[in-house]
């Protein structure tokens, strides 16, 4: 085999080889499943917490996919939807009456980071993770409110 097939042999074994690899380092979303609200866990302000919620997440063919559903404070049906891309572009997210959009980008493979909007302008600030071993998703979140202050809640939710 001439110098030039071997270098060309060796170049498209490595390419592959890295494709692999990142592949493989790249490995499925975490998030993917779905997972019960754990109040007992969770922190909201005031009378925000809801009584129940089940968020659903699937791989989709434009991003990740969320279906949430539950019962809220006051007693009225959750349903709320999304398909997330993680590439910090606008995601509409519907059935939450304080954003409509979320942009998302991803910090590692356990950590998102999120910007919330309502027409357009930013209204808070959100974070997803996922720890013990892939059991338990948190989202800490930061709102501003009508009367120009800000909610922090941590909702803690356990893997079913």
């Amino acid at each position: 085999m001439n110098k030039f097939l071997q270098f060309l042999t060796m170049g498209l074994v490595f390419a592959l080889g890295a494709t692999t690899t990142v592949s493989a380092a790249a490995g499925p979303d975490p998030v993917i499943g779905t997972w019960t609200l754990n109040l007992a866990k969770s922190t909201y302000h005031a009378d925000r917490a809801p009584k129940s919620m089940t968020r659903t997440y699937s791989a989709g063919a434009g991003g990740t996919d969320l279906k949430a559903t539950g019962v809220a404070a006051d007693g009225s049906a959750v349903s709320q939807s999304a398909t997330f891309t993680y590439d910090g572009k606008d995601c509409a997210m519907t059935g939450v009456s304080d954003f409509d959009t979320v942009t998302l980008t991803k910090v590692n493979g356990s950590t998102v980071k999120g910007v919330l909007k309502k027409g357009g302008a930013v209204v808070g600030h959100t974070t997803r993770t996922i720890s013990g071993g892939g059991k338990v998703l948190t989202l800490t979140t930061s709102l501003k409110t009508a009367k120009g202050g800000t909610t922090h809640e941590v909702a803690v939710y356990d893997k079913q």
